[in-house]
């Protein structure tokens, strides 16, 4: 029976944001999570086509897939594709809208942050071409969120997710599908899985993947252990759990500590080793005692796309977000295409896929992605990497290195200062918003302040403006500190601080990046008074 429930807005829900992020009892509060998807199901046009649902697996992803059915069935959505056990990894997620032509789907995660009762929860809708929702469609939810007063409910028994095959819901099927399957095919057109199987039957090729306890664990063990020969045990952390083990699913070199020991104190340790996150959209990617920064990744992995069976006359374009490392640049011009600066955000990168514009895109932030979907995706970018040791017989140190002493080193960190208390956070980007326009033509130290701006940016497909994106200072010799607030934490503001430094390809190569920045770091904590408005006297993760 359909049930109409009295229910009220929630005013912390944002504009332009393509979900919600909130503390998972904030989603237990009574209709909390229903406003949210009412809303969505009213703007949303799915009419006859599928809608696709699934998550990362951590606490209450269950109990919200199940609630999420019986309102797509009482609100009259006809066909519904949900992961098995109410798993699908983002990238997944993205691959099933775009191959059964659904008119959006559900993704229930919080990304990298950590899952439990007493951590965090999320969920966003992604549209019909597999990506996060534009601005356009997020802004009438938002609206819609503020001002509806009831939501539509199916009185129904829960559906059983376990087993793959067809339910029924009221008048509505549910396709109950392995959440690995389709990705996993869609891997292997992509990329050359006879080489890469031959690297690993070689027997002198080690590897490591980190799941973290998050959705991955199904991926990786299918994709790199089942059909590419792994040796058993290369998956570390392969089950999904709802607290994901009580640590937190964020691949960089804090969190990600167990393979970080592995590859960079172990002389003996594997010859590559990769990480992703909670729903599976980001990626770490290590060699033998050699970090390799997302920024340099996507910079690699665009001059080497020919290696690639998906690139065979190479690519159209890059799109990188502003705060990313200027190194894809370099490549973009070597190769004489675009090289596109977005917001951060994915849906950016939606809009150049889409009009054809770029084949590649990246975030600093971990995450790289292709036109084969509308995420960043890690098992691709693990699976690029592979695909590329395994063309070139080079270690990844090596590769690196090769791309270095061709394009130059973009020197690059990211700092971190968490929760920080929002308002002092608005106040000290203010007050460098106000600084910005009186840098140009200052000197400090070696350093010569060439502009200051607070990015903006006009999409070049829709036309729609982009304001405050992020405070940069740039400087003469092409080095930049750049400030942003983050919006993927759950409490306070996390101020993210950008360092770059270019050396050139006949420059100094094997400093460490603490030691080429050391001048940077300090500089932008006396430029944004750090020290002094939030107390920090270091950041809390450095990357």
């Amino acid at each position: 029976m359909r049930r109409t429930i009295n229910t009220t807005s929630f005013p912390d829900q944002k504009p332009g944001t393509s979900g919600l992020r909130k503390k998972t009892r904030v989603f237990l509060q009574p209709h909390y999570l229903q406003n949210f998807i009412q809303a969505v199901l009213n703007v949303a046009a799915i009419g006859d086509r599928p809608l696709v649902i699934g998550g990362d697996g951590r606490y209450y992803n269950r109990e919200a897939i199940q609630i999420i059915l019986k309102m797509a069935a009482a609100n009259g959505v006809r066909h519904v594709i949900a992961g098995q056990a109410g798993l699908l990894s983002t990238p997944a997620v993205s691959h099933l809208i775009r191959m059964r032509r659904a008119g959006g789907g559900f993704v229930l995660s919080a990304s990298h942050n950590p899952g439990g009762l007493e951590a965090d929860f999320g969920i966003k809708f992604n549209v019909e071409n597999g990506g996060p929702a534009p601005a356009g469609f997020t802004d009438q939810v938002y609206a819609e969120s503020r001002r509806i007063a009831e939501y539509h409910i199916l009185e129904a028994e829960d559906v059983d997710l376990e087993t793959p095959g067809t339910r029924r819901l009221g008048d509505m099927r549910i396709e109950i599908v392995d959440p690995v399957a389709a990705y996993a095919d869609l891997m292997e057109r992509l990329f050359d899985f006879e080489r890469i199987r031959g690297l690993f039957a070689g027997g002198n090729f080690s590897f490591r993947f980190d799941a973290m306890h998050a959705v991955t664990g199904p991926y990786a063990h299918e994709i790199f252990e089942r059909r590419l020969g792994a040796a058993p045990g290369a998956v570390m952390n392969g089950v999904p759990l709802p607290d994901f083990g009580g640590e937190h699913p964020d691949p960089n070199l804090v969190h990600a500590w167990r393979l970080r020991e592995l590859m960079l104190s172990n002389p003996a340790g594997p010859d590559f080793g990769a990480a992703s996150d909670g729903d599976g959209d980001r990626n770490m990617i290590l060699g033998r005692d050699f970090f390799i920064t997302p920024s340099d990744s996507l910079a690699v992995l665009a001059a080497n796309a020919h290696l690639i069976p998906a690139y065979p006359d190479g690519i159209v374009g890059i799109a990188r977000s502003m705060p990313t490392s200027c190194a894809a640049d370099r490549v973009a011009a070597s190769l004489g295409i675009p090289c596109f600066e977005t917001p951060t955000g994915w849906k950016f990168f939606g809009n150049l896929l889409d009009a054809g514009l770029i084949s590649l895109c990246g975030e600093e932030s971990f995450g790289a992605g292709s036109d084969h979907v509308r995420e960043k995706d890690g098992i691709w970018a693990v699976l690029f990497w592979l695909n590329l040791i395994a063309a070139t017989g080079r270690s990844p140190a090596e590769i690196v290195g090769a791309h270095w002493r061709r394009f130059g080193r973009n020197y690059y960190t990211r700092h971190d200062y968490e929760a920080i208390e929002t308002q002092v956070a608005g106040t000290l980007m203010a007050r460098l918003r106000e600084m910005t326009g009186g840098l140009g033509g200052r000197r400090f130290d070696n350093y010569i302040c060439a502009s200051g701006d607070d990015f903006s940016y006009t999409d070049p497909v829709d036309g729609s403006r982009s304001e405050q994106q992020g405070i940069r200072i740039l400087f003469s010799d092409g080095s930049r500190i750049v400030y942003r607030l983050s919006g993927t934490g759950t409490e306070g503001a996390t101020l993210r601080v950008y360092l770059e430094r270019y050396e050139p390809a006949a420059g100094d190569l094997e400093l460490t990046s603490a030691a080429a920045l050391a001048e940077l770091s300090r500089l932008a904590g006396e430029l944004a008074n750090i020290p002094e408005l939030t107390g920090r006297t270091a950041p809390d993760v450095i990357t």
